[in-house]
């Protein structure tokens, strides 16, 4: 009688939890055809790239984008749509005015652009172009005193190789199913021994740091009126960074210009030749400290369940981007979708039991400190693990930041209590492209924030589209590499996990919680 009795618990208890994690047919299908049908997405992607321009930390870009969205959330009918601050972030920065070209031996237009947090060339300067042959500061003895107003760069520089492959890529059937068949390794989650290749390697790069950075000192003490750098890409693309902290303290830096691969070797094999070569160049750079400090867009659709109304569904993804094009794929395409999936259910006038937090991050670019703020403010510190009372009370967060690839599914970061779950949801999309759940981990954005406290963290499964190629970080990130029909279907799919989630009758399972994260040494 026992067995049978703890038997027909076990299969009430199977049957229950199938039932809660079977899609509502009608629900699902509104959702559908709001999100198909009547689809915002690639408007709301307009209005962050082509309206608001380059989202760089603290910039006034960001500040226009993070403006236009808490309105345009409102607007919606979500509730409670406002910056929060997160901590001390730093300077913001924009460029204000770029020209650089050459002309000597010819005129041209050279593809660049300032590397952030640099300052500009203080009204138009020409100069001859010295090339400098230094690996130390001690090889920069024969220029002293020659350098001061001249535009200078390293003897630095690769010759470029055609591509074999295509830019833009889906992922193949197998692809998927190799990922689908994975299982959780004996490694996962553990911290890599002290010594090794590894730690090598982190030595050589922090040399070759140190040894830059006197290098870029040494220039600055000698007053150059600009320095050009070669730029990782190709094919008139170029993939930009920062020149410069963006601490409030920073030491000042020379003006210096990423140039498009093409453009450098043009004039590096003239310089190397004996070839004079004379470039003219107008650069203008704003520094913005007026606010240091960082913020986070956060709405809620506000729970109605009396019992579950204070539990959170928290979606997001980054808002800011680098400066060389208008962060089309790397983020706009993701905050879009996220927008559009709250959008859809208010839309269908969806009253959710959960709440529903949609958090649009700042600063993920320079480490994910938008959504590590946010956490550490509200559940807890990964460091420690003392987490607080409403880190119970999240039932999970899903994020999207890989492109404007379409969604395939779901990596689970390990979490095997999830799979079942996650693979019924993903059943009425299937059509769509989205079948796989892996147990693999994927890294390097914000749901790694949560992921860290023992919140459900989540990103989605996309093909890669043309992000590492042609678009992450890159002067092609443009509004014109956005796949219309592939935000359609993300923020569909997207707003379907939402509404599952907020319905559930249980939280997302949950793994075990993580151990504290000492400090790095």
């Amino acid at each position: 009688m026992k067995r049978f009795t703890t038997t027909a618990i076990a299969i009430g208890l199977c049957f229950a939890g199938f039932a809660q994690d079977t899609p509502d047919a009608a629900i699902v299908q509104k959702i559908r055809k709001e999100g198909l049908e009547n689809s915002k997405a690639m408007d709301i992607a307009f209005n962050l790239t082509d309206v608001a321009g380059p989202r760089l930390s603290n910039s006034p870009g960001l500040k226009r984008a993070q403006n236009w969205a808490i309105k345009q959330l409102s607007d919606w009918g979500l509730k409670n749509a406002h910056l929060e601050a997160w901590g001390t972030f730093g300077k913001g920065w924009q460029i204000d005015k770029y020209y650089a070209a050459t002309t000597l031996p010819f005129y041209h237009a050279i593809i660049a652009s300032p590397k952030a947090w640099t300052p500009g060339t203080n009204g138009p300067i020409r100069s001859e172009v010295i090339l400098i042959k230094a690996d130390s500061v001690a090889d920069l003895a024969k220029y002293k005193g020659k350098l001061a107003g001249k535009i200078v760069m390293m003897d630095r520089g690769t010759a470029l190789t055609s591509g074999t492959k295509a830019d833009f890529s889906r992922y193949a059937d197998s692809t998927l199913a190799q990922m689908a068949a994975a299982t959780p390794t004996a490694n996962a989650g553990r911290q890599r021994p002290a010594g090794g290749p590894m730690a090598d390697r982190m030595a050589q790069m922090m040399k070759l740091r140190q040894a830059q950075a006197a290098i870029s000192a040494a220039l600055l003490e000698e007053k150059v009126g600009l320095i050009l750098t070669y730029a990782r890409g190709g094919q008139g693309t170029f993939f930009t960074s920062n020149g410069a902290s963006y601490a409030l303290d920073a030491k000042p830096v020379s003006p210096e210009l990423e140039v498009a691969a093409e453009d450098y070797l043009h004039i590096l094999r003239l310089l190397r030749a004996g070839k004079p070569v004379e470039v003219e160049a107008d650069i203008k750079t704003s520094f913005y400290d007026q606010d240091p400090q960082g913020y986070n867009v956060i709405a809620e659709i506000p729970g109605t369940d009396k019992k579950l109304k204070e539990e959170v569904v928290m979606i997001g993804g980054h808002f800011d981007s680098w400066h060389a094009a208008t962060g089309a794929t790397d983020n706009a395409a993701g905050s879009a979708v996220m927008m559009e999936a709250v959008r859809i259910l208010k839309a269908i006038d969806f009253k959710p039991k959960r709440t529903i937090r949609i958090a649009l991050w700042s600063s993920e670019e320079q480490g994910l400190f938008g959504s590590r703020g946010y956490v550490s403010k509200h559940y807890g510190d990964p460091k420690t693990m003392v987490l607080t009372p409403d880190q119970k009370k999240i039932s999970a967060y899903y994020n999207l930041d890989n492109g404007t690839g379409k969604i395939r599914g779901i990596y689970l970061q390990g979490n095997e209590a999830a799979a079942p779950v996650f693979k019924s949801w993903l059943t009425p999309f299937n059509d769509l492209g989205a079948t796989t759940v892996t147990i693999n981990n994927t890294g390097g954005t914000d749901h790694q924030a949560f992921d860290a406290v023992g919140i459900p963290g989540f990103q989605f499964i996309q093909d890669p589209a043309d992000y590492n190629t042609r678009t992450h970080h890159s002067n092609m990130d443009t509004y014109d590499r956005l796949v219309e029909d592939d935000l359609k279907q993300s923020s569909t799919i997207v707003a379907a996990f939402v509404y599952q989630t907020s319905q559930r009758g249980a939280q997302i399972p949950r793994k075990e919680l993580p151990s504290p994260q000492p400090a790095r040494p």
